[in-house]
């Protein structure tokens, strides 16, 4: 019976030591729970993959002395294990989070110096959809940028969930707050936030806020402006109002955000067919997948743009 216990203390102290290993993998890669899954079969497979094309290798060589070929298998798994990883990652959907990886070791090993990439605050006011493609697209491109803060204006909203399960810093405002008073403009900079992303949030940005961040905040407009915006045009009140003109396109805008609503410069504008029997819910969905699909990207070009000037 003792035996039995202590076997079963010596299993549970593995399984908790297993499960907060895996914890801090999580939020070292910041990566939500299935993408690590994946990650470490793709570890795991591609090594495995590696060591056998290793073997076929020597076999066909043919090397007889022990120490040769040791050495020699030595050799070949480290040069064929980035390739096997990279090839398995593609069917795991995580070739982009290994490209950075290799990246990263690479650089470690040549010595070369990593700047810091910039960080970003991502304000959000539902449930966060655009803000999980780009907390997302960072993650696996985590040279560009850095999601480092989620602000959000709704108590309860589901972004502030996806920050919790990335480990991402969160601040709840209120209108006071955020209108009255300048306290969270200097609590960005002691986290050295650098950029700021509209994903989905309704209030007009102050414009102690635009002087804090020239040219350094950027929304994303779920309609081709100039058309469609404005005060009161957000969500489905857009959709509608687009399909109520009869369009037989529309789109999405990535633009600067100055003190007027939906009025900055321009920066990306990205277009859809909208069908005779399209209404505004479907409509809606064709644009959640232009969002998508450009804003991360064209976040990160921004960010590029602007470290080079």
């Amino acid at each position: 019976m003792l035996i039995i216990f202590a076997g079963w203390l010596a299993t549970t102290s593995f399984l908790i030591d297993f499960c907060r290993m895996l914890q801090k993998l999580q939020q070292r890669w910041k990566v939500n729970g299935i993408n690590l899954i994946l990650i470490i079969f793709t570890f795991a497979i591609g090594g495995s993959f590696c060591g056998l094309a290793a073997r076929k290798i020597l076999a066909i060589i043919s090397i007889e002395e022990k120490t040769i070929w040791i050495f020699s298998y030595i050799v070949l798994v480290s040069l064929l294990w980035p390739v096997c990883v990279m090839v398995v990652s593609i069917p795991f959907g995580q070739f982009s989070f290994f490209k950075a990886y290799l990246v990263k070791v690479w650089d470690k090993i040549s010595g070369k110096k990593i700047p810091d990439p910039p960080l970003i605050a991502i304000f959000a006011s539902g449930a966060g959809s655009n803000a999980q493609k780009i907390i997302d697209y960072f993650n696996a491109h985590s040279g560009a940028g850095k999601v480092a803060l989620i602000v959000c204006n709704k108590p309860g909203a589901g972004v502030l969930d996806i920050a919790k399960q990335h480990h991402i810093n969160t601040m709840l405002l209120d209108k006071e707050q955020f209108f009255h008073s300048d306290n969270y403009i200097s609590e960005f900079k002691k986290l050295g936030i650098q950029f700021i992303v509209l994903a989905g949030f309704l209030w007009k940005i102050p414009s102690s806020l635009i002087k804090a961040y020239p040219n350094k905040i950027v929304n994303i407009h779920p309609a081709l402006l100039p058309k469609y915006g404005g005060k009161g045009m957000y969500g489905s009140k857009v959709h509608e109002a687009v399909i109520a003109a009869g369009e037989k396109e529309s789109g999405i805008t990535i633009h600067y955000v100055d003190e007027l609503y939906d009025h900055g410069n321009i920066i990306y504008q990205a277009t859809c067919k909208i069908d005779a029997a399209d209404d505004a819910g479907i409509l809606a969905q064709k644009i959640h997948l232009l969002e998508h699909q450009h804003y991360p990207t064209v976040i990160e070009q921004v960010l590029k743009l602007q470290n080079r000037s």
